[in-house]
């Protein structure tokens, strides 16, 4: 039962702020992404820098395991009924943008067992250049690319390239071993997303992921 949004005249969900009790809800954030890419590594720094001032919850995708949670919880970056799996049993872009019913259900049985919460973090399962996020279950979304990928990639564009609230091109410390140009892949992103931000991260380095939390908290701020 979902029990904090509405429908359109088309009967697709249309998520609202406040739940039924008056409080607001937590902010949700979507991380969509290639397979590889930073994803969960991204999700587990976010939450390891932003655990002691905020209330977060996350759900994560996975076609037929569980292992991206698994991985948040072997590194204890929240306590366990912080992190909950959805197994999709299809294509992780179904789950997020087509039939999104498992994720929301997710999402907000998370909210009503640990909250108030300040933000949910929803990772998909490793998809393509395509993938993005129902409106009706994120309200903001975040594509993760790779270095590793090859310089090329954002020059592919793809929804997910073009469209995402904030675009991550992760892995900096690798170009030189891949021969990849950063600055041709902030030119072409700037070419596909026009004003759309994109940051560059090394989450190998120290508070590498300090330009993603900078832009969760302009939107934190904004939601609050």
């Amino acid at each position: 039962m979902h029990r904090d949004h509405a429908t359109d005249e088309f009967g697709a969900p249309v998520p609202v702020s406040v739940l039924p009790d008056g409080r607001r809800r937590a902010l949700r954030i979507g991380l969509g992404g290639p397979v590889g890419s930073g994803k969960t590594a991204t999700v587990a720094a976010l939450c390891r820098v932003l655990r002691g001032e905020l209330s977060l919850g996350v759900v994560t995708n996975d076609i037929y395991t569980t292992e991206d949670a698994e991985f948040l919880l072997r590194r204890a970056v929240l306590p366990p009924e912080r992190i909950t799996a959805v197994a999709t049993g299809c294509c992780p872009h179904t789950a997020i943008r087509d039939d999104i019913s498992a994720n929301l259900e997710a999402v907000e049985d998370l909210e009503a067992a640990v909250g108030p919460l300040d933000l949910v973090l929803v990772e998909s399962g490793g998809d393509n250049l395509t993938a993005t996020f129902s409106r009706g279950l994120v309200d903001a979304q975040i594509f993760v690319i790779d270095v590793a990928g090859g310089d090329k990639i954002p020059r592919k564009g793809g929804p997910g390239v073009s469209s995402a609230d904030l675009l991550v091109i992760n892995k900096t410390d690798l170009a030189p071993l891949v021969g990849a140009d950063l600055e041709v892949m902030a030119r072409d992103a700037k070419v596909q997303r026009g004003d759309l931000p994109v940051v560059f991260t090394s989450l190998a380095a120290e508070d590498g992921v300090a330009p993603v939390t900078a832009w969760v908290r302009e939107r934190l701020a904004a939601w609050v």
